[in-house]
């Protein structure tokens, strides 16, 4: 076995134990959903890490389909994990294209709601989330994607908080996979006190 290339089931360990320290906060949280939690998760410390990408991005990739022809997301959270798994696409010598969803029309220029190599219309694309709770940020890329005329079947996230996304993705003809729920990442927060 390649040492740079570990086995998938331990790539996902090993991001289930960086979630646990990097990214898991219990206390007293609003979330963006607008709803209150003690438990929070801010995925950016492992997504921006090099390890973190890393896993992430080989645990995605491993789960897009083969007919996808890139990868999308809602800005700001979904901008690495596109970067992440079209860069890791390139070096597997699968050719994918990223597209980075903006939260608004650009104010200037061509007024556009997204930005990368747009594939031509038709085209399937797997929307790729950090956290999901009531699905309303991937629903929102979504949307906009399926506006220009791609196909979207499949939304990919880091976390499911189980607090209805996976409800509001399937009334809107999606599968949501989730590399993890929150309580897998309480549990190892827990178990590494």
């Amino acid at each position: 076995m390649n040492p740079l290339n570990p086995p998938l089931d331990e790539i996902k360990e090993n991001l289930l134990t960086l979630l646990a320290q990097k990214a898991y906060r219990y206390g007293d949280f609003s979330l963006a959903s607008g709803k209150k939690s003690s438990h929070y998760v801010n995925c950016k410390p492992v997504s921006l890490s090099g390890p973190g990408l890393l896993s992430i991005s080989s645990l995605f990739l491993n789960q897009i389909n083969e007919r996808d022809i890139g990868v999308a997301g809602l800005t700001l959270g979904a901008d690495p994990l596109v970067s992440g798994v079209v860069m890791l696409s390139a070096q597997s010598g699968i050719n994918l294209s990223g597209l980075i969803v903006r939260k608004e029309a650009k104010g200037h220029g061509t007024g556009a709601w997204l930005e990368g190599p747009l594939p031509p219309k038709g085209s399937l694309i797997t929307v790729l989330e950090d956290v999901v709770t009531t699905g309303g940020s991937s629903l929102k890329a979504v949307e906009k994607l399926r506006s220009e005329g791609y196909l979207i079947n499949q939304v990919l996230a880091i976390v499911d908080r189980e607090e209805g996304g996976e409800d509001a993705m399937s009334k809107a003809d999606l599968n949501l996979n989730s590399l993890f729920f929150l309580k897998e990442i309480v549990e190892r927060a827990k178990s590494l006190k």
